[in-house]
């Protein structure tokens, strides 16, 4: 071979050796970061793009107080760079899991440490659906960064300039949210759903919830006929037209009370703890909020 084909050649093997070095580098060596929730895992994923391997547990659809790992799915949390938890007793299945990876030394970042706690009323403990005012997911945005910048090492401007550009978008969701909910007149913006899940929304502008049919925080629970009838008589009293039920709960408890309640009462389904399949409405953070944000205003705007 003569000098120049040899220079080629050469020149072909380096380029060939640095593009799969490159392909390595993008792909299964990036550092990994498991998250619990479907809707931690979009917002992580926004932030980290392209630079960090982002894993999320929970499938669409999926409920978290009852979602339970499997074996596969409980190694690679272990093995994981970070994990992001939501925290305040929502992964009821998973608590155990997590515990174990933080305690083989994987760092574990909780989502609720980082939030205005908002305590149930019933003093069932804290409420971890903070995810329903976009401030305090805001919150979580700040905490996260930092980890997930240092995580992807050289790559972590481009995981900075993510999380700005994020915020940004969710800023704007809490003045959408603000604007429609604010519109309701204040006499009709009551809720009434089959879970506790809007108390930091409520919290954050201005919604009165008159009760859920399941107590407590959990989907575990069941309601007593004294829950339900307290409720149906709230229901009656405020004369609400529309009441709510979550996907990722059955609406059987919904239906109920709107049986029992004696008036026309409308069921209407909200995205709540678990974003949509897909490419059907809901199915990311910001979207599920503006979902739910139409579906509400419209049942209650008179």
């Amino acid at each position: 071979m003569s000098r120049p084909l040899r220079a080629a050649a050469g020149v072909l093997a380096i380029a060939l050796a640095g593009g799969l070095a490159g392909c390595a580098v993008s792909g299964e060596d990036r550092p990994s970061v498991y998250v619990t929730t479907n809707i931690l895992g979009d917002v992580v994923s926004e932030i980290a793009g392209e630079q960090l391997e982002v894993v999320t547990l929970m499938a669409p659809g999926a409920d978290p107080h009852s979602f339970e790992l499997s074996a596969q799915q409980a190694a690679g949390l272990r093995d994981a760079d970070l994990v992001v938890a939501n925290g305040l007793g929502l992964e009821e299945g998973l608590a155990q899991h997590v515990e174990a990876a933080a305690d083989e030394g994987v760092e574990v970042f909780s989502a609720g440490d980082h939030v205005e706690v908002l305590e149930y009323a019933e003093g069932a403990g804290p409420d971890p659906h903070f995810w329903t005012d976009p401030a305090q997911m805001l919150l979580v945005v700040d905490a996260l960064e930092p980890a997930l910048v240092e995580l992807a090492g050289s790559a972590g401007p481009d995981v900075r300039a993510a999380a700005d550009a994020y915020r940004a978008e969710i800023a704007a969701l809490d003045d959408e949210m603000a604007a429609a909910l604010g519109a309701i007149p204040a006499e009709h913006r009551a809720l009434v759903t089959n879970h506790h899940v809007f108390g930091y929304l409520a919290r954050s502008y201005d919604v009165t919830l008159l009760g859920a049919a399941i107590p407590g925080g959990t989907t575990l629970a069941a309601p007593s006929a004294a829950d339900l009838q307290e409720l149906v008589d709230a229901i009656d009293a405020a004369g609400v037209r529309t009441i709510f039920a979550e996907s990722s709960s059955p609406d059987r408890l919904v239906q109920v009370l709107a049986d029992e309640a004696d008036r026309d009462v409308a069921v209407v389904e909200l995205i709540t703890e678990s974003l949509a399949p897909p490419g059907e409405p809901g199915d990311t953070y910001l979207d599920m909020m503006r979902v739910n944000t139409a579906r509400i205003t419209e049942g209650l705007s008179p």
